[in-house]
């Protein structure tokens, strides 16, 4: 018989502003193909792209979405929830904190009609959905951390509202997730959850050779231009300035460089004065939120992808990279530092370290080639089936102990 599980989650591509949905998409599909039966409850309903349509949209086996009608969305902030819903529906809660309750309260609700096995939900907004599932199904939960409010915030400012659900989520799950032993380390020691009850599930990437694409930078590379990635939200998390402060050094060694920024967020007009500031503005393309086919394009463009995070509990994007065939300097504050082996690190602080790496591949075209084909061969053993198996193993050894 195969297992009945009721996930909860934020975004789902193509209607994705991050990591999040790109995640749960693998994630999804990977169960799926084993026979797990999935019912995946968003917080509103758009339409959801699945290649796997047949498997997950049956009525039978395979994955169905619900949708709460809720205007909870990823990354969303207590002051962002206040501005965007300034004056809307009295439906809706009069603050974010109020409206992850009145979610939880649409949820076990919802789950009343539903037959299910285990419950599993996706990072903070969805906690106290799980939470009120279970008590009303006697149901386990497992709730997945995929980041928390320190990571959010870099330590600074944590939100105790947002910190208190975390930990009442974490406490009282039956087991928790986390994405990376990064994240572990961090939720056994800021939010006092026992290690054994703590399993690390990297993520993982659907492997599949990119075709090359059309070069649309050609004219910046046939003058000889370097180029240098970033992709990311543009937030404290993902440490652009940092980016932008080994830029200045790179170019004090390398002006033939371009620094290429893709992503959006609440530190974006920040980096933008502080590249005008530095008068590194002809050396920057600020290229806003890409996905697919035109991201594609930049990462096959790039000769290095950098991911500077202050504090990463994954990072999807330079498993994207790699698949694109383009080198990755990571920073040691991430997980997927974790797996791979033939990345180039470094302390997100440090930004002398991180300009001289940079160089250094820059210089040497053996070492970016020899970066890229064994960085390639590492991302190719992180995979959504192996993420699936560990959490189909997690759901079997708790269901056998209702």
């Amino acid at each position: 018989m195969s297992l009945r599980v009721l996930m909860f989650g934020w975004e789902f591509p193509p209607q994705n502003s991050g990591g999040l949905g790109t995640a749960c998409q693998g994630l999804t599909r990977a169960l799926a193909a084993t026979g797990a039966e999935l019912i995946f409850v968003l917080p509103r309903r758009f339409a959801v792209q699945a290649p796997w349509q047949r498997v997950i949209f049956a009525d039978g086996r395979g994955f169905s979405c619900r949708a709460v009608n809720s205007p909870l969305s990823p990354y969303l902030t207590a002051n962002g929830y206040a501005r965007r819903h300034a004056g809307a529906d009295p439906l809706y809660g009069q603050d974010l904190i109020s409206e992850v309750y009145r979610y939880a309260a649409a949820a076990a609700d919802l789950a009343r009609g539903e037959h299910f096995d285990i419950i599993h939900a996706h990072d903070w907004l969805s906690f106290l959905a799980g939470l009120a599932v279970k008590e009303v199904s006697g149901k386990p939960l497992v709730v997945h951390v995929h980041a928390t409010e320190f990571d959010r915030t870099g330590g600074n400012g944590v939100n105790p509202e947002v910190y208190a659900i975390e930990k009442e989520g974490m406490t009282r799950a039956d087991r928790v997730v986390t994405v990376s032993q990064f994240t572990k380390n961090l939720v056994t020691r800021h939010y006092g959850v026992p290690e054994h009850k703590v399993t690390v599930v990297h993520n993982g990437i659907d492997f599949e050779p990119k075709p090359r694409l059309d070069e649309r930078l050609s004219i910046l590379k046939r003058r000889g231009e370097h180029l240098v990635l970033f992709v990311g939200r543009i937030t404290l998390q993902k440490g652009p300035d940092y980016f932008v402060a080994a830029a200045r050094r790179v170019l004090d060694l390398e002006p033939n460089v371009t620094f290429i920024v893709v992503g959006s967020g609440d530190m974006e007009d920040q980096v933008i004065n502080q590249v005008a500031a530095l008068g590194l503005g002809q050396h920057f393309i600020f290229a806003g939120f890409l996905r697919g086919a035109e991201l594609d394009t930049l990462y096959q463009a790039a000769d290095l992808y950098i991911l500077p995070s202050v504090s990463e509990p994954f990072g999807l994007t330079p498993l994207e990279s790699l698949s694109n065939g383009t080198p990755v300097l990571v920073s040691r504050q991430s997980g997927v530092a974790e797996v791979l082996r033939h990345a180039l690190k470094v302390d997100f602080w440090d930004i002398d370290e991180m300009a001289n790496q940079i160089v250094a591949v820059l210089r040497h075209p053996p070492l970016q080639r020899t970066l890229a084909a064994y960085g390639q061969a590492d991302a190719r053993r992180v995979t959504w089936s192996a993420a699936a198996e560990k959490c189909l193993h997690i759901y079997r050894s708790l269901v056998s102990t209702v």
